[in-house]
């Protein structure tokens, strides 16, 4: 505890590090503000309707992506998730098209014409989803919550760019975190969403425990130490490697002759237990919306029953089919990202290699096929915690808003942003208060 307060303290002594973490917050604060600003036109004192749809289904998960704001019809109603969408869907599309496996591989300067296609793909994006929210404002609002009128021509253009603009500036929000701030600014914004809905949750799950006596304090207790448990449980499966150890010939010379002596160097290739994240669980979330709107435009009882069964979200058949879809999409996702061969072939371009194995198509081989073990183990832990919600619902009895943070798609992402802010931190830390966090090594003055 003494060593955290320490490296606590540490953080503002470096100018740098402090004048990031404050710029972070203030950019997450007027993020915060924006979500809270209903749309033009809009009696903010009538959207009752629109928070009763946002309790269940698909508008439960995009109410808590975006904090709020998809329930308060806000400026930020879309978020970031365009934007998100944009993304995957550049990067599922570089593995087919040439053109953009040529920037993938073009470095900075792909990377910047990448980054503009996928903004120029988030506005084509949330011109498509602008007018479809609308749409659903005009299905679940009263007319008289429309102050320019039902169906006014003004208020669906002026509202459509208003949320193409919303989007645009947390996305701007997003990039300006990640170059003037600490951690990955577009993640940050959808945990801080994630975050916001957190103590109203509890508070629910609070007061039907102990104010309305359904099970008591103790019943709360236990609920705390199984949600901290699967929080270890997530941090756990997101740092987990499986470490291949390499070798690198050490190149001597002798008179005429050079001779190659193994061990010059040892490293490790670190093959990550988890390494598509949480996109397996985007996707399979994405899918599991398809029967239901498929079956929705028939009348028959089997669509009908069909409706019912994926539109509970925590429903047997619901989270059966989607724990399935999570494993194949954690098979496919890790093979178009882990790049086996790319691997193998710098490996012995570097003039390194796996010990027992032979450099080339073997190593590739070889990397591919424990990648392939791992990532079964992996696939059936995230499916697991994505459809924890749904059992303890079952089993527990816990409130819906409250599960949720219990699993899925919200905890995975908040473990692993966390993560990643916090070891962006410590390199800062790492790198200028060297000496006050290793207490055995060296002093460098003292090196030098």
């Amino acid at each position: 505890m003494k060593k955290f307060i320490e490296s606590i303290s540490n953080v503002w002594k470096i100018e740098e590090l402090k004048n990031r973490i404050l710029i972070t917050l203030g950019l997450l604060l007027v993020y915060r503000f924006g979500a809270h600003v209903t749309l033009p036109g809009i009696d903010a004192t009538q959207l009752t309707g629109l928070a009763g749809q946002t309790k269940n289904g698909l508008g439960s998960i995009l109410d808590m992506f975006t904090g709020g704001a998809f329930s308060k019809a806000s400026v930020f109603a879309l978020g970031i998730m365009p934007y998100i969408s944009a993304s995957i869907v550049v990067q599922l599309m570089g593995i087919a098209i040439p053109y953009l496996q040529k920037l993938q591989n073009d470095g900075e300067s792909g990377r910047k014409k990448i980054n503009q296609i996928t903004r120029w793909l988030t506005i084509a994006i949330t011109l498509v989803q602008g007018p479809t929210y609308i749409y659903n404002l005009y299905r679940t609002l009263p007319g008289s919550a429309f102050l320019l009128g039902f169906n006014s021509p003004e208020f669906l253009f002026s509202s459509v760019i208003i949320l193409v603009t919303g989007t645009i500036f947390a996305m701007w929000l997003g990039e300006k975190i990640t170059d003037k701030g600490i951690g990955n600014g577009i993640s940050l914004l959808i945990m801080v969403g994630i975050l916001a809905r957190l103590p109203q949750a509890f508070i629910q799950e609070f007061t039907t425990r102990v104010t309305n006596n359904n099970g008591g304090p103790m019943l709360l207790v236990i609920e705390i130490i199984v949600w901290l448990l699967v929080i270890i449980a997530c941090v756990l499966l997101t740092m987990a490697v499986r470490r291949i150890p390499v070798q690198y010939a050490r190149r001597t010379t002798t008179g005429d002759y050079e001779q190659d002596l193994a061990g010059g160097n040892r490293q490790w290739i670190p093959l990550k237990l988890n390494a598509s994240g949480v996109m397996p669980i985007i996707f399979a979330q994405a899918i599991m919306f398809i029967p239901a709107a498929v079956a929705g435009l028939s009348k028959s009882d089997t669509s009908q029953s069909i409706v019912g069964a994926f539109s509970n979200m925590f429903g047997f058949w619901y989270n059966f089919v989607f724990a399935t879809l999570i494993i194949v999409f954690t098979f496919f996702y890790t093979a178009i990202t882990v790049p086996t061969n790319k691997m193998a072939d710098d490996l012995k371009r570097s003039g390194g290699f796996i010990p027992g194995v032979r450099p080339g198509a073997e190593t590739s081989d070889f990397l591919d096929k424990v990648m392939s073990l791992i990532t079964f183990p992996g696939s059936l832990f995230l499916a697991l915690i994505a459809v924890f919600p749904a059992i303890v619902v079952s089993i527990m009895d816990v409130q819906q808003s409250w599960a949720m943070f219990f699993g899925g798609t919200s905890l995975i992402i908040m473990v692993g942003v966390a993560i990643d802010t916090i070891q962006q931190i410590n390199s800062y830390l790492l790198n200028k208060h060297y000496d006050g966090l290793m207490k055995t090594g060296k002093n460098r003055k003292a090196v030098a």
